[in-house]
């Protein structure tokens, strides 16, 4: 990425354009972060009893190097000088706490880069987390990052898509949690006490997304002979306009989770259901998105064609093929959205070729983008067990559930007069097998996906050179 100056618009001076990835600093604090995560617990703290712990004045003594590489890294980061010195508060205070589970919350609560939205804007963070599609242990992780916010995307954010949460970012470098599959920072992932009561923001890495859909786009272009339209298959091959992409695609994505007709938590963070709700739900959010983008294409924004192919590659191409089968309610939104192409001849598998009819491909989009918002709208007036076999019926319309499937056989194959959240156990790992087709291109683009793990686009454009 291109070094800028950037104005520090909180504190009103000049955050310096030298990059803190630069700094004899960061290799200190990585490798010391490098050296602790490997002693930690799932639930992050340290259990010297272990075998092949450290001596607690070794682990003291390794915190203590990460906490004064971030008191030298922080002047070059004066818009999170607050955010710093928490964080070397909170990094003494579990040293202290003979690394019993760590507690950052006072940190989180000091960090704040969603309001402070400056395109180019350099963040150094440091948390003890998870990193969702990564590692699913608390250790400590450390990440420098660059905010992708520019004057377009801060203009519709403004007037059309008000996400104040949002914060699309890019890798500068990071430690082994995110040399992973994972491309958000979500503040839900870090170790603390208890929940805020609100978080401020998350994160999205648009650089690794776009770098994980070209390689895995281009490859399934390759396999299934689809001839793409040129201003497709340039916008494929060029990195800025994919990132771009994925951007705009997040920030509608985002919002579009507590917007709509819904009839139940947009998040479903309280409620146990059937995993195809949260497919659907991922993939209404999707669908949104893409409705948008032909609206921006229409008034002839040149984003919105972009995101359009973003959306309908990314779901048919690696969703479906990516992740295990347990529930995998992300791989289940993709493989109905080719199934409801199919179906509406938009997209065909003749003689071992896929073609694309490009001019119905919004339109039919765009309808079943409109059953999913029907079902929300229409759930609103159900019982949840009865809008839960409505969702499933629009599925299954598309996707042949497994043939063991109690929930395919109808209400009288389960026992309703237990709690709808109970009859979530009848339902099964893989409900929505692969179709034969999936099966195949699962096969062919299973060392693509794996190759995608720890993407940036500077290791995108490395492997192809």
């Amino acid at each position: 990425m291109t070094e800028i100056l950037v104005q520090d618009v909180v504190g009103g001076g000049i955050a310096t354009a030298d990059r803190v990835v630069d700094h004899p600093a960061w290799t200190e604090l990585k490798s010391a972060v490098e050296e602790i995560r490997p002693w930690q617990s799932k639930d992050g703290a340290i259990d010297f009893d272990a075998e092949g712990a450290p001596s607690r004045a070794l682990a003291e003594d390794a915190v203590e190097r990460v906490a004064r590489a971030v008191e030298r890294l922080s002047p070059l980061l004066p818009h999170d000088a607050s955010y710093h010195a928490a964080l070397v508060a909170d990094l003494r205070k579990w040293a202290d706490s003979a690394f019993d589970v760590p507690d950052f919350l006072d940190s989180l609560l000091a960090f704040h880069p969603a309001a402070d939205r400056v395109d180019g804007l350099q963040h150094l963070v440091v948390f003890p987390m998870y990193t969702q599609n990564g590692n699913p242990d608390r250790n400590l992780e450390a990440v420098v990052l660059r905010m992708v916010w520019p004057e377009w995307l801060a203009d519709l954010e403004r007037t059309r898509y008000d996400n104040p949460l949002f914060c699309g970012i890019t890798f500068e470098d990071f430690t082994a949690g995110y040399d992973t599959h994972s491309a958000v920072l979500f503040p839900e992932t870090i170790a603390v006490r208890e929940a805020p009561e609100r978080f401020t923001w998350g994160g999205i890495f648009c650089d690794r997304e776009a770098a994980r859909f070209r390689a895995v786009t281009g490859e399934a272009v390759r396999v299934l002979g689809l001839e793409l339209p040129d201003d497709i298959r340039a916008m494929v091959e060029d990195q800025e306009r994919c990132q771009q992409a994925f951007v705009l695609w997040d920030m509608v994505h985002d919002r579009t989770h507590s917007h709509g007709d819904l009839p139940f938590d947009p998040f479903m963070i309280k409620q146990r259901q059937p995993f195809w709700m949260y497919g659907l739900e991922e993939l209404r959010c999707d669908l949104t998105a893409f409705k948008e983008a032909v609206r921006l294409e229409a008034e002839g924004n040149a984003h919105g064609r972009d995101v359009q192919y973003a959306v309908l590659f990314d779901r048919m191409f690696r969703f479906p093929v990516s992740g295990d089968r347990n529930r995998n309610y992300d791989g289940l939104g993709g493989q109905l959205l080719f199934a409801y192409l199919h179906k509406h001849d938009v997209v065909r598998w003749t003689d071992n070729k896929l073609t694309i009819d490009w001019q119905r491909a919004p339109e039919v989009t765009n309808q079943l983008c409109g059953e999913i918002e029907a079902l929300y709208r229409d759930g609103i007036d159900r019982p949840k067990l009865v809008h839960w076999f409505k969702a499933y019926e629009l599925v299954s319309a598309y996707l042949a559930p497994h043939p063991g499937s109690r929930w395919a056989k109808g209400p009288d194959a389960l026992d309703l007069s237990q709690q709808p959240r109970k009859l979530v156990d009848d339902v099964l790992a893989d409900e929505f097998p692969l179709s034969m087709f999936y099966e195949a291109l699962s096969k062919k683009l299973k060392a693509v996906i794996a190759s995608t793990q720890g993407i940036t686009a500077e290791r995108h454009e490395g492997a192809a050179a």
